[in-house]
């Protein structure tokens, strides 16, 4: 069964931009939206998160859960998905707190 799912990618080799506007359209830079099977969702997942290295890139599908959706998140800026007593929450360092850590 076909579902809707969400793309942003930033920061990613146009190689990938380019295979992913043939499956999914590209509604403003770096934002891609589609309907496919979850099979085509994870082979396209798989391709992102596999070129997603100084890049950040986030999918959101839909999901049997109390939110209705999950959130999967790839590359060295990304921010984390976190479970909260069933509901996900974003968990994200901010740069200064890094750089702090770092000294």
């Amino acid at each position: 069964m076909s579902s809707m799912i969400v793309i942003s990618a930033t920061a990613v080799p146009d190689h990938l931009r380019g295979a992913l506007t043939r499956w999914l359209l590209e509604i403003t830079p770096e934002l891609y939206v589609g309907t496919v099977s979850a099979r085509v969702r994870d082979e396209l997942w798989s391709a992102v998160a596999a070129c997603a290295d100084d890049g950040m890139a986030v999918l959101a599908h839909p999901a049997d859960n109390e939110q209705g959706f999950q959130l999967r998140t790839a590359g060295t800026r990304r921010r984390v998905p976190v479970d909260f007593d069933g509901l996900t929450l974003i968990a994200f360092q901010r740069e200064s707190q890094e750089m702090a850590n770092r000294l």
